[in-house]
């Protein structure tokens, strides 16, 4: 992308270099459990400008006023939590990387999520890319003039806020066991916070706790992480803990709700030329005749799952809940980074910061490369120069 960059990378890549990065990730930290690339994307100037401007044109849509009215029905009533404040805290949107009718490199909206993304390791894999390879030290993952300091006081800021950080909690299913388990834990390095499994977490009155060397530690704040669509359905982890959806003492960061309000239950609503053509399944009268060029996708899961990519008629008469899919217009990612071996499709996930009363700031972004049909691990197996990673800017 950034052309001189790229080249100058790849010239000087070895893969001596690509095992020392590897062996550095994640050296006093949870093994990585997922494949991350051999190279970060070196976005060019006018593509960080569509970035900045398709994001602004989503964010604008979830700031109006009727927004939490228009998403109302995407919460399943099961699902429900109490107490939900007025924004996420942290929002993300994931836009692949197209080339528009004049050829020029434009962002295409794929997903998006009011729900925390790795927001502690982009920041440790811009680090270990530009040390390991020996960058550039001017490039930055960080939009709006943060650099690593004033990033993760914003992070505490939002996370921690004015609480003792030993009452706040990161918190999700099986810690330990999480597929971005490192990024907690990076996370609660920087921060000082707990990282907590749902099942250690337990009411006493109208409040949670956790146990720690004979006591009970009362939480004040949780930095949420738990997808609900993890426990199937299956309540009685709850009996054993805490229930959520009970009325409980407890401030949320961010509020279980805007995982579903802010999904892909949002994308029909969503009218951009950053956005492609969405619709509510159990909506569609007439299906479109070049349906080849669609794609399927249930509203609430994540990491890809259950998304049919080559939709025929047959896969459609097959789904018995219509409301809960969206057919959407297919992306057609453009291979834009250069391999040593050919093109390389990339998606790039814009990460925004919320703090309470103020506007929500564009803070760092995370990247994602694919040779496959689809960006993910299952689609890309036994290749080469894909996998996570992350994007890195002029300032």
């Amino acid at each position: 992308m950034i052309r001189s960059y790229r080249e100058s990378f790849n010239a000087n890549f070895t893969a001596a270099k690509y095992e020392a990065f590897l062996n550095k990730a994640d050296e006093g930290f949870p093994p990585i459990e997922f494949r991350l690339a051999e190279t970060p994307v070196f976005i060019p100037d006018d593509l960080k400008s569509e970035l900045i401007k398709a994001g602004e044109e989503i964010v604008n849509f979830i700031k109006l006023p009727g927004f939490k009215a228009l998403t109302k029905k995407a919460i399943p009533f099961e699902w429900e939590v109490p107490f939900e404040n007025s924004h996420p805290h942290f929002l993300t949107l994931d836009f692949g990387i197209v080339k528009d009718a004049e050829g020029k490199l434009v962002p295409k909206l794929i997903e998006l999520q009011g729900f925390p993304s790795l927001y502690g390791f982009q920041m440790h894999l811009a680090d270990l890319y530009k040390t390991v390879f020996d960058l550039d030290p001017s490039l930055t993952p960080y939009f709006n003039g943060l650099n690593q300091e004033s990033y993760i006081e914003l992070l505490r800021r939002v996370i921690v806020g004015n609480h003792p950080p030993h009452q706040v909690v990161l918190m999700d299913l099986d810690v330990n066991k999480q597929k971005t388990a490192i990024d907690f834990y990076i996370t609660a390095k920087h921060l000082g916070i707990k990282i907590i499994g749902l099942e250690d977490i337990f009411k006493e009155d109208d409040h949670i706790c956790y146990r720690e060397n004979g006591v009970n530690v009362r939480i004040k704040r949780i930095y949420n992480r738990l997808i609900f669509d993890e426990i199937k359905d299956d309540f009685s982890l709850f009996k054993e803990c805490f229930d959520p959806r009970e009325i409980i003492d407890v401030e949320w960061m961010t509020h279980p709700n805007w995982f579903y309000r802010i999904s892909k239950y949002t994308m029909p609503f969503l009218e951009s030329k950053y956005v492609p053509e969405s619709f509510f399944l159990h909506e569609v009268k007439t299906l479109p005749p070049d349906l080849e060029n669609y794609v399927l996708k249930p509203l609430f899961s994540f990491a890809g799952m259950g998304v049919i990519i080559d939709v025929n008629k047959e896969d459609i008469l097959k789904i018995e809940d219509p409301e809960n899919w969206i057919l959407q217009e297919k992306v057609q990612y453009e291979p834009a980074l250069q391999a040593p071996d050919g093109g390389v499709k990339a998606e790039l996930r814009l990460m925004y910061i919320w703090p309470d009363g103020e506007e929500p700031i564009l803070a760092i972004n995370l990247a994602r490369l694919s040779r496959g049909k689809m960006i993910g691990v299952r689609y890309n197996k036994n290749f080469d120069w894909v996998g996570g990673t992350v994007g890195l800017m002029r300032p």
